[in-house]
């Protein structure tokens, strides 16, 4: 796999109090075309962060439109959500389409923590209201730590599958947290069933994982993309596993076929992937520098 960098096609610039920097965690929805509404989660200047959208024609990566104010915004004090919204991807069940997120928390006398949440997509995405005001998925005793980016694959015939991070442990003996991806099954959408880790870690190598995006059935198998850390100090990477059943994966780093620039907007980290295949291309939303600060990108494969 070879993926064509066509470079970055959105920088952040202050629209609003709750949208001053970063445009982080990239998730497109199709709105007609080749034009896709870009969600993103932008950040205040105390670095919470809110969901904004641009439109973005694919194709020739021109972005039509910018809109200024957030269409969600981070939660009061004691909500799970209270110092952030980090998107991941949708999933829907019947009728409403459901925008997942991790909902972060911060507090003085501890490190941060993550839990599960969903948001309603109004069906003009021009709105999204809270579906639940307790965690879709929070902590509990396979995931008792903190909890991130979750992605959902199914529908109501076949049940549903997603994939999500989970820390293990804030320090896996090199200064790095060990935080892998997890696997979780439902029948319906709405109670699942957690089946602990899915993709394989290694110290130093890859053990700090996020934003899992999943394309695939069960009968041609399934690729998945994510960012990572190796835990030797080098910032995020995008790296890639497969599986025959979404359930046991192989890590396959090597085979990622995209890496930093040699200079410019992301050649210091990449990250947050989002891929969606278009009118037979397949394409990559996705993250450089600053863990959205320099703004997202797009790739195609070759």
């Amino acid at each position: 796999m070879k993926w064509h960098k066509l470079g970055c096609v959105y920088k952040p610039t202050p629209l609003h109090p709750l949208l001053q920097s970063h445009v982080s965690n990239p998730l497109p929805i199709w709105l007609g075309g080749d034009v896709y509404r870009v969600f993103y989660s932008g950040r205040d200047v105390q670095k919470r962060s809110s969901v904004g959208y641009v439109d973005l024609d694919i194709v020739t990566r021109k972005v039509e439109y910018v809109h200024a104010d957030p269409v969600f915004a981070y939660g009061p004090d004691g909500s799970y959500y209270s110092h952030g919204i980090s998107i991941g991807g949708c999933y829907a069940v019947g009728t409403t389409r459901y925008m997942l997120f991790m909902g972060w928390q911060t507090r003085p006398d501890s490190s941060w923590r993550g839990d599960i949440g969903r948001l309603i997509v109004r069906d003009d995405l021009q709105a999204l209201t809270l579906a639940d005001e307790t965690p879709l998925i929070g902590i509990n005793p396979t995931d008792p730590v903190s909890l991130s980016y979750p992605w959902v694959l199914g529908n109501a015939a076949h049940g549903y599958r997603m994939w999500y991070g989970s820390t293990h442990t804030w320090d896996g003996g090199n200064g790095e947290m060990i935080h892998p991806i997890h696997h979780a099954t439902s029948r319906d959408g709405e109670q699942w069933d957690l089946q602990g880790l899915a993709v394989p870690f290694a110290r130093g190598v890859a053990q700090a994982f996020s934003r899992p995006t999943v394309i695939g059935n069960d009968i041609d198998g399934y690729d998945m993309w994510f960012s990572y850390r190796s835990g030797t100090g080098q910032p995020y990477r995008i790296g890639y596993a497969s599986s025959d059943d979404g359930v046991a994966w192989r890590l396959r780093l090597d085979e990622v076929g995209i890496d930093v620039s040699e200079s410019g907007w992301d050649a210091d980290m990449i990250e947050y992937p989002y891929v969606l295949d278009h009118k037979g291309v397949r394409y990559m939303l996705y993250n450089g520098n600053g863990y959205g600060a320099s703004g997202f990108g797009v790739a195609i494969c070759d």
